[in-house]
């Protein structure tokens, strides 16, 4: 008997051990080849292990960019951002799903090819990928197979570069940016430091002590060999357009003057000495700086740095002082305001942030952009210093700030950096062949440091994008607490302005009550009546009651915004419209459903229906989505009114207003258009539809795509019936009331002369809004009429 039960439980134990060793086998079979993968020999001598699955992806998304020389926008240099360095991608087993993966990272559709041997010039620092193998599908590199992070036997002959199909995923939201190739850990920060008590107290700081970050602290540049060059990076870094030249001999003074009381221990030391001082004894962490002048950046310049053991490191010098000038945006004296002239040939349009946007030049009266093939960094600081800003922070390509809609005048741009103008710049012309509005150069500028976004705040938001507005107000002692705005008559612009403010880019809604986001202890209104233009860089520059007047007191009726990096933009295609008008008189009994909305005037409901008829001033519209966020209508289609006469939603009550001037821009007919649909008609090549209206589709206009409203449509018209012949400004605005947030509101309104004799009706000079020069604009106002039917 008990040799049956040592046998049953050797039995017993037996399986035991037998599922304790199975399952130990499954464990490592799939524990030891994710440990073999990110194990990297220590030994280069080693028998090259075989390509494997990529290290864990890290916590930060891996950052990839183009780079090298000479390239288009759309092909480089791959280089990937590890471990705080910048590195390249051994060219060995590479392939064009490699290239794939990486394209799309980018912000492009696909690959068109890739490249090996460093076609795009060799690559610094780490090589950090080597053999690697996609299929093609991952979302990143850094998901395919290869022999590890910075584990390569490649040198940088082999670096490998990609060229990608020059079209921009639609809606991507990463910059497709040329930035600044510099060692930021060589030079991390830079600041003036001002030495004078009055100068620290006013923004912006426009001269002092150059400082740099260095370990934990500020460090002095040595003045020694300091030239004007050098300030000019200097001042182009920290914003300003221009340098000033520097009362060395008051410095020299100064510092004289404090060592001469220091060194009389009961000689009272002034505070500006002291400072002085006090900066000059910290180490110098640079010696001498050798700029040419067209650097974007300090660290690109060459530094000799100061050696940690030296006795002197600054022998005969003093620290590097400049002085800088701003640009007239940040000038608070008017007479200097007067003085600086920006240009008025090149402008910025299209951007969040003040100094960015998209690059528009002026040629023969008419607003037109730049192609991005070769854009770099120092034809972007030559738009952005002439338009009073610094230096380029980036030089963007792939309409990164929305397509323009005009010419491209513009193409190949080769500034040298020193060029007055960005007409002074070697350019080539365009053809049609050449470029298209999806390659439309931009920038972002720097810009002198303001402390706006310190005296506003947002509270209570889901995220850092949204929230109750707050600002800081100094009552009659001097004492700083937080406030609220008054929600009455907020709107989009003032959203804008606050955005803009706050740094977080455009407005998405401006909100009249916050009540659901009422969760700190500030309750008094501090603001109100606020009404703001749009373009201003903070809410003390808009107009607003000087005491405050808000009947809702209460603080859930305080204002409050959700802002976004990304908004629509919407433009009328204003040849389509000359190209198509006409004039119908259109019978009574076909027009039920048209007077049931207001599309015809006041003395329709005057007339003898179902007989006689309307004249009827007719024309097609087709608007284009040209911003980087799809044009949605604010209320969901739950709040949607069903229009049973045309059988649609109107998704939007009014959509477009339509409008005849007479020369003073008094009516004299007008019309109004609720969004029918909004819908994608089409789009441009590679851009698929996404809104629809039928079966209670999703409504609105994709970025890239276009609504079109055929003339021969219900309400696409403006009752004329009552208009005397003459001549006339025909005027149509899309969003009229700003219910929809927009990047550009400016191009919103399309303009015409218009001739009508009382039979026929002629459309000519049709253009957007800001489409002309100021000159042009005049002479539009003023324009007299075609003298006969004769158009040419």
């Amino acid at each position: 008997m008990l040799s049956i039960v040592s046998f049953l439980l050797s039995e017993v134990m037996e399986q035991s051990r037998r599922r304790r060793q199975l399952a130990y086998s499954l464990l490592f079979g799939l524990w030891l080849p994710s440990c073999l993968t990110q194990t990297t020999p220590s030994n280069t001598g080693m028998t090259t292990p075989k390509p494997s699955a990529s290290p864990q992806p890290q916590i930060e998304r891996l950052r990839v960019r183009l780079a090298g020389f000479p390239r288009k926008h759309n092909e480089g240099r791959i280089e990937l951002f590890h471990k705080g360095e910048w590195g390249t991608i051994c060219d060995d087993d590479f392939s064009i799903s490699n290239a794939n993966v990486l394209c799309r990272q980018l912000g492009f559709v696909s690959a068109t090819g890739w490249t090996h041997s460093a076609k795009y010039g060799k690559g610094q620092g780490k090589i950090w990928l080597d053999n690697v193998l996609c299929n093609g599908g991952e979302k990143s590199i850094e998901f395919c197979k290869s022999r590890g992070w910075g584990n390569s036997d490649c040198t940088h002959d082999e670096d490998a570069g990609v060229v990608c199909k020059d079209e921009r995923i639609p809606g991507f939201v990463d910059s497709n940016v040329i930035d600044a190739h510099v060692d930021e850990n060589k030079i991390e920060e830079v600041r003036l430091r001002p030495v004078i008590a009055m100068a620290k107290k006013r923004l912006p700081i426009t001269e002092g002590v150059v400082e740099v970050r260095y370990k934990d602290g500020w460090a002095q540049i040595c003045d020694l060999g300091w030239t004007t060059k050098n300030t000019h990076v200097v001042c182009g870094m920290l914003g300003f357009p221009h340098e000033r030249k520097v009362n060395r001999n008051f410095y020299k003074r100064l510092k004289k003057r404090a060592a001469e009381k220091v060194s009389k221990p009961k000689v009272k030391v002034s505070a500006g000495g002291r400072l002085y001082l006090e900066r000059q004894k910290s180490n110098f962490h640079i010696h001498s700086v050798a700029c040419t002048g067209t650097e974007v950046h300090l660290a690109a310049c060459p530094l000799e740095f100061s050696k940690p053991n030296a006795t002197s490191s600054c022998g005969g010098g003093m620290a590097a002082v400049v002085s800088c000038m701003p640009g007239p945006l940040f000038i608070h004296n008017s007479g200097l305001k007067k003085k600086f002239q920006i240009s008025s040939n090149v402008r910025l349009k299209g951007g969040a942030r003040v100094g960015e946007g998209r690059v528009e030049v002026l040629k023969n009266n008419e607003w037109g952009t730049v192609c991005d093939d070769r854009w770099n960094l120092q034809s972007a600081s030559v738009v952005c210093r002439e338009l009073g800003f610094g230096s380029a922070k980036e030089a963007l390509t792939g309409a990164r700030m929305g397509q323009g809609m005009g010419p491209i005048y513009m193409n190949e741009v080769k500034c040298l950096g020193q060029e007055k103008s960005i007409w002074n710049c070697p350019f080539r012309n365009i053809t049609s062949e050449d470029c298209k509005h999806m390659e439309d150069a931009a920038v972002r500028c720097n810009v002198p440091y303001m402390g706006l976004e310190n005296s506003i705040r947002i509270t209570g938001g889901r995220t850092r994008y949204e929230g109750r507005m707050e600002v800081l107000r100094s009552d009659s002692n001097g004492t700083q607490s937080w406030g609220l705005i008054c929600g009455e008559n907020w709107g989009t612009n003032e959203a804008m302005v606050a955005c803009r403010q706050l740094g977080l880019g455009y407005a998405n809604q401006g909100l009249q009550e916050t009540w659901y986001w009422d969760n700190s202890n500030v309750t008094e209104m501090v603001m109100s009546g606020v009404k703001c233009v749009g373009n201003e860089m903070a809410l003390t520059q808009c107009q607003h009651h000087k005491t405050v007047s808000c009947q809702r007191a209460a603080p859930k009726f305080a204002a409050g915004v959700i802002c976004s990096e990304t908004a629509s933009d919407l433009v009328l295609n204003a040849p389509l419209v000359q190209q198509s008008v006409y004039i119908e008189d259109r019978p009574l009994h076909m027009l039920y459903c048209a007077a049931e909305e207001n599309c015809l005037s006041k003395s329709a409901a005057k007339a003898n229906w179902p007989y006689g008829h309307r004249r009827l001033l007719r024309f097609s519209s087709e608007i284009h989505n040209i911003g980087r966020a799809d044009f949605k209508p604010k209320a969901g289609r739950h709040s949607w009114v069903w229009h049973a006469c045309h059988g649609h939603y109107h998704s939007m009550d009014i959509f477009t207003n339509y409008d005849l001037l007479n020369a003073n821009g008094s009516k004299v007919a007008e019309g109004h258009k609720a969004s029918f649909c909004l819908e994608d008609t089409d789009c441009q090549e590679g851009v698929s539809k996404r809104y629809e209206c039928a079966n209670f589709g999703d409504q609105g206009i994709t970025v890239g795509c276009w609504d079109t409203y055929r003339h021969d449509i219900d309400c696409q018209w403006i009752d004329i019936t009552d208009v005397k012949p003459g001549n006339y400004i025909l005027q149509v605005v899309l969003n009229p009331n700003h219910e929809v947030a927009e990047s550009d509101f400016t191009n919103n309104a399309m303009k015409c002369n218009c001739k009508y004799d009382g039979h026929r009706i002629w459309l000519h000079n049709c253009h957007t809004g800001d489409a002309f020069s100021e000159e042009a604009e005049r002479r539009f106002e003023k324009y007299p009429g075609q003298m006969d039917n004769q158009i040419s």
